[in-house]
């Protein structure tokens, strides 16, 4: 265990800048913003050559791990004045995959490690929040059985939909302490049946086995897809960071969210933001929730959400560029969690570069580099010519511009098979999952009854320049009979709809599309492009 650990905002500057090929994006950027004074819970990152090593050693267990860990989290002590393990002052932390190179979603986390039966009287005591500290801990404890031991989230979920019944409740958010205070003991049961072992009670195994998994997730199915799809390497490994929980989920005046500085499908500067209230980041990314309460955020926390305004110019003044964001607020105050540049279309990768020139971000030289990397003659997106015999079924949340026709494809695999075989599928899906890379690098557009504009299958999917409608409340899917209703009316695999991603709007059959080009912004890149005048 001779490779060195990065300390971040942990009181102490690092004897030398890191690096992000030493540590990843997330802790490079992490370290980034507590230098520039942003509200950065305090982390510690192991370093990419660390999940090399595990990979060469043939993913087993590392000697001196452990040690290493129990030294790290002494920082973090330290640093946060609580203590891992404590019955009276916890610290709980998160573990989380950080690349070289950007992957949404493709590897896995873990949140609120930390947590057992003798430390839950210790965070209710600091806390005095019974809901927030057994809401936490069933997270942790089904978080802990799909990563670390690959129970099926769906053991989880019929757990959640029992209680969820016996409660006369609609949803997990609306459970009480109580309620949930039994969920936990069930999922307990869930990890202890299918991984034939309890699950462990000690923080720092908690913590070892959670830093194991996610360096293993780097060899994923779904994170070697996405390199493939984009000529990434697999030998440059992950980073894992640990960093401090901060609680979303604590109530009223909390809540998690994703933020991109500007729009990242049409390169508008504006504010892009998802947000759930009494939530933890997952609820956002993962695609399984709908994450539409950013209105209420301003109306209800103005005073965060001007924060997060003045956040987002601060990160593209230091980053020079257009970034996505994730944070969490906790008791009304922000925690920033991680940045990166965003994700986005090349319609609206063009836009931000002459943006950002124009606005003294980049000089003409980073423009023309950035230029150079986007393919100018396929910069163009799709509208609706004419609706014809088509009709408008319901309208959806859209997370990419753009319109998609074509067959519906209600799993990866079948949406595969569509395109092998020349047309083009509309992959239509309960949630916006990153498990389904293969079938949205597949399809001509995306579908689904929840998530968000900001989950990361549908960052995923507007970086391929797919048109994305998430969260569509009238989308049922009857699997078992390969069909889906929307807005009432049920449609077989294989029938036609219309996605158009300007508007949110689903349509039964095709629609007429034309095709539009940003003729403004393609003329002054040409113009950058223009080889300098021979003196």
């Amino acid at each position: 265990m001779a490779h060195p650990t990065f300390l971040i905002a942990c009181g102490a500057a690092a004897p030398q800048a890191p690096t992000v090929d030493e540590i990843g994006f997330k802790g490079y950027n992490l370290w980034r913003m507590e230098r520039i004074g942003m509200p950065v819970p305090p982390a510690f990152t192991l370093g990419t050559a660390f999940c090399r090593d595990y990979i060469r050693l043939g993913e087993k267990p590392m000697p001196g791990l452990h040690d290493l860990l129990a030294a790290r989290v002494r920082d973090l002590e330290r640093a946060s004045g609580l203590a891992f393990g404590s019955t009276r002052n916890p610290l709980l932390v998160s573990v989380r995959s950080g690349a070289p190179v950007s992957m949404p979603g493709m590897m896995e986390t873990v949140l609120n490690v930390g947590l057992s039966d003798a430390v839950v009287p210790g965070l209710l005591r600091l806390t005095g929040n019974p809901r927030l500290v057994w809401d936490s801990y069933r997270r942790l404890v089904q978080s802990f059985g799909e990563v670390v031991h690959g129970i099926s989230p769906a053991d989880f979920d019929a757990a959640i939909v029992a209680r969820q019944e016996e409660a006369g409740q609609a949803s997990a958010r609306d459970l009480d302490f109580q309620s949930l205070r039994r969920l936990t003991r069930d999922f307990l049961d869930v990890v202890e049946r299918h991984a034939r072992k309890p699950f462990p009670q000690s923080p720092l195994d908690q913590l070892e086995a959670a830093v194991i998994a996610v360096w293993a997730s780097w060899n994923g199915t779904k994170a070697v897809d996405y390199r493939r799809i984009h000529g990434l390497s697999d030998d440059i490994g992950t980073a894992v960071t640990v960093q401090r929980m901060v609680y979303g989920n604590a109530g009223g005046t909390s809540g998690a969210g994703v933020a991109f500085t500007r729009d990242p499908a049409s390169g508008e500067k504006a504010l892009y933001l998802d947000f759930t209230f009494n939530a933890q980041g997952e609820d956002v990314v993962s695609g399984r929730r709908n994450a539409s309460e950013g209105g209420r955020l301003a109306t209800f926390l103005p005073n965060v959400h001007e924060r997060i305004a003045k956040v987002a110019v601060l990160l593209e003044q230091e980053f020079g560029d257009m970034q996505e964001f994730e944070f969490t607020v906790q008791d009304a105050t922000l925690h920033l969690l991680q940045t990166r540049s965003g994700k986005r279309t090349p319609w609206a990768a063009l836009r931000i570069v002459i943006d950002a020139l124009d606005e003294g971000l980049i000089d003409h030289d980073e423009a023309r580099r950035r230029i150079a990397g986007i393919e100018l003659g396929k910069v163009e997106r799709l509208r609706i010519a004419e609706v014809g015999a088509a009709r408008r079924l319901t309208h959806a949340t859209s997370a990419g511009a753009g319109v998609a026709v074509g067959e519906i494809a209600l799993d990866s695999e079948r949406a595969l098979a569509v395109m092998q075989a020349g047309r083009s599928p509309i992959l239509v899906r309960e949630g916006t999952l990153t498990d389904d890379i293969t079938g949205i690098a597949a399809a001509a557009g995306v579908l689904t009854a929840t998530g968000g504009r900001t989950s990361h299958a549908a960052v995923v999917a507007r970086q391929l320049g797919k048109v994305c409608l998430v969260g569509c409340d009238a989308l049922a899917i009857d699997l078992g009979g390969r069909r889906c209703a929307v807005a009432g009316e049920w449609f077989a695999e294989g029938d036609v709809l219309s996605l158009d991603g300007h508007h949110g709007d689903v349509y039964a059959g095709a629609v007429t599309v034309v095709a539009e080009r940003p003729l403004e912004y393609l003329e002054r890149a040409a113009q950058l492009l223009e080889p300098a005048p021979v003196a």
